[in-house]
């Protein structure tokens, strides 16, 4: 037996999950399941609608130019679904990421450096095999290349709420951190490769918006008619910076203090926030619902719309970029992340936490693979809303989630018979979390 593997100053992988990691966990995943299914709708919907007889009422509306004229600000019905509703879905991402840093499982390198080795390499696996197929192709469009790196949290959520009962509850939040730092790493591509030079002015006030919002909640500031007004502001001006407006949410939802304000600052707290609630919990609770019952539906139902025609079809199919997404997405996912992982195993010298086996593993990483929301927003920002290879790199997109929830839904549904059957203890029960 190996003394390095039994060592007890080396945690095993997927142990037992912290306090704070789990209160995070219950939050998400009451947060977030009915917000998947109703991605789901929200994007059939847009499939039947665009490809009805009534499709091309369809594109009217999502083309239709809702310009603010005075705000310099030009965009369409779609534009507004994509960067002004889908900045509050960011600042939700936000929160919940400063959760994870400050209370949750990414506050200590030893239980953090898992799920960000794995996300690290979910992203660069499918981007390399995106790569692979793109470069060398002469109709091949290299600058695709984010598109199938990211997870759809909410998306996966649903999946393993139907599926995941009897899974170990490290596994779970495995994979809710894992799309989280996911997600981060996707603001940050999206922050540098996807947006349109850079107005430093711009940028300086957009900081002095996000500041200011900072310096209120740490104050115990909360008021609405405050911190909504300054939070648009900061859109605004993020907007006019050529940097993508969405990461002002990011940036927002960062700075909310993830630990309960104490003394004469905790008195200016609103009365539904508990004494032992941070403001971002707060804002967690406040504003997911709106988040997943209503943003992410919306920009689903406006962006998922794409002809699935004969011709459309063969032409997605002959094109390299749908290629690069589809097998990125179900092929360089799970590959990616189970060989983090395994390289993270082999380097600490750590073994699976008991009664676990790398068929878990793999069936989080295929899990993964679902990647709707950000996906969806990466083809408009590579390709243009509209453009042919917006809409392969979708129909890609869209095809590949299915599949890829369709084959880790299975692998996980197995494991969670046999962790059901070998009477595993290292599960939550949401209904226990929701008391």
């Amino acid at each position: 037996m190996n003394d390095k593997h039994d060592s007890p100053l080396v945690e095993p992988l997927f142990g037992r999950l912290s306090a704070g990691g789990l209160r995070n966990m219950a939050d998400t995943l009451r947060g977030e399941s009915m917000g998947g299914v109703l991605l789901v709708v929200g994007a059939v919907l847009a499939l039947i609608w665009a490809n009805s007889p009534w499709q091309d009422s369809y594109t009217t509306i999502r083309d239709t130019p809702l310009a603010i004229e005075a705000l310099h600000l030009d965009l369409t019905v779609g534009e507004w679904a994509a960067d002004g509703l889908l900045a509050v879905f960011f600042f939700v991402v936000g929160v919940e990421l400063k959760r994870e840093i400050v209370t949750g499982e990414l506050r200590r390198f030893s239980t953090a450096i898992v799920p960000v080795a794995a996300a690290v390499g979910g992203m660069a696996v499918p981007a390399l095999i995106y790569l692979a197929i793109n470069l060398p192709a002469a109709d091949g469009a290299p600058h695709g290349w984010a598109i199938p790196t990211a997870t759809d949290i909410a998306f996966a959520v649903a999946v393993l709420a139907l599926v995941g009962k009897w899974l170990p509850a490290s596994l779970r939040a495995f994979l809710l951190t894992l799309a989280v730092v996911d997600d981060l790493l996707a603001i940050i591509v999206i922050a540098i490769a996807y947006s349109d030079g850079l107005t430093l002015a711009w940028l300086l006030a957009a900081a002095a918006c996000v500041t200011a919002f900072a310096l209120l909640v740490r104050r115990g500031i909360t008021a609405w008619y405050l911190l909504i007004p300054l939070a648009i502001l900061a859109w605004l001006t993020m907007h006019a910076s050529g940097i993508h407006a969405t990461i002002a949410g990011v940036a927002l939802g960062m700075v909310a203090p993830a630990v309960p304000l104490r003394g004469k600052v905790a008195d200016r707290l609103p009365r539904q926030l508990s004494r032992d609630a941070s403001v971002a919990e707060y804002f967690e609770h406040l504003w997911r619902p709106i988040s997943s019952g209503v943003v992410v539906p919306v920009f689903a139902l406006f962006t998922a719309g794409v002809s699935v025609d004969p011709s459309v079809l063969s032409e997605a199919i002959a094109d390299p970029v749908a290629a690069g997404v589809a097998l990125g997405l179900v092929l360089g996912k799970p590959v990616g992340i189970v060989a983090a992982t395994w390289l993270i195993s082999r380097t600490r010298h750590a073994n699976l936490a008991p009664g676990l086996g790398w068929t878990d593993v793999l069936g989080v990483g295929a899990l993964a693979g679902i990647g709707f929301t950000v996906s969806l927003l990466v083809a408009e920002l590579a390709f243009g809303v509209g453009h042919p290879r917006d809409e392969h790199a979708k129909l890609a997109v869209l095809s590949a989630s299915i599949l890829a929830a369709l084959v880790g839904c299975a692998i996980l549904a197995w494991r969670g018979r046999v962790h059901r059957l070998r009477g595993s203890h290292g599960f939550v029960d949401e209904d226990e979390n929701s008391e």
